[in-house]
């Protein structure tokens, strides 16, 4: 595995790690405004990322089939829908829109709080490893610019998740250190994910376009299972609405600079 895989794989555990680094500098609660507009943003990166760096590649390296081209896009896609949908049945995790409902114990709500961010990492980390084991195996038409773009916008979005998840406990009472450490626990198993599914993925490199849309499909579950219902609830979501049209540009140009 060389450095630049290495780095790509590691950029967006570091954007966790910054984003759980603001409870040190922000007060103990985020105000529904800002909290929407970092969902939203971090909502539009990924829907960007899922069709221009995922989805896109994955039909392109399907071009052979012609007018059938549709299909391994289309099933991974699927199959990462009901993947992560079958995670959410199956893990008592919080959702993050109900993350103040309930009368839980501080135990058992932040334990929920961390799994759910968790499952948020598990899609992100695996849409990494994917693109750069195509890119290793130069399989899927991925170049490394490209590769390093998903990295990158993926830790974009990473940022306000780690405040998102580190600033609710902060409000709870854990000290600082503490609640940093979780935001960065709940970020630990991106990079792991990315290294499992870059060995996987490099043993079936026919199926690669599968796997490219399977990415697609979990990171696009997460958006409209958890961060659209939560960036238009309440008052003020046209604030998370321009919040998510912002990243998705921001997403776009990045990957069509850059890639």
């Amino acid at each position: 595995m060389n450095i630049r895989i290495i780095e790509g794989i590691l950029i967006p555990f570091l954007g966790t790690c910054l984003g759980a680094a603001m409870v040190f500098f922000l007060k103990k609660q985020i105000s529904g405004g800002i909290q929407k507009a970092l969902t939203g943003f971090a909502a539009g990166v990924m829907v960007a990322a899922s069709f221009w760096s995922l989805l896109q590649p994955a039909l392109d390296s399907s071009s052979a089939m012609g007018t059938l081209s549709f299909l391994p896009a289309s099933i991974g896609f699927l199959a990462g829908i009901g993947f992560l949908l079958l995670l959410d049945v199956m893990t008592p995790h919080m959702h993050m829109n109900k993350q103040n409902e309930g009368p839980q114990s501080g135990f058992k709500r932040t334990t929920k709080l961390i799994l759910a961010v968790t499952l948020h990492n598990i899609p992100e980390g695996m849409a990494v490893g994917i693109v750069y084991a195509g890119l290793l195996t130069g399989s899927s038409g991925i170049t490394a610019a490209g590769a390093f773009t998903l990295a990158l916008g993926i830790a974009i979005q990473n940022f306000p998740e780690g405040a998102i998840v580190s600033m609710p406990l902060l409000a709870e009472g854990m000290p600082k250190h503490r609640t940093f450490w979780m935001g960065v626990l709940s970020g630990a198993v991106e990079p792991v994910a990315a290294v499992v599914t870059l060995l996987a993925a490099g043993l079936v490199i026919p199926v690669m376009p599968y796997f490219l849309a399977f990415a697609a499909g979990a990171m696009m579950y997460v958006v409209v299972e958890e961060l659209i219902p939560e960036m238009s609830e309440g008052k003020h979501s046209n604030i998370g609405t321009i919040a998510f049209a912002l990243g998705f540009v921001l997403m776009m140009i990045l990957d069509v600079a850059l890639g």
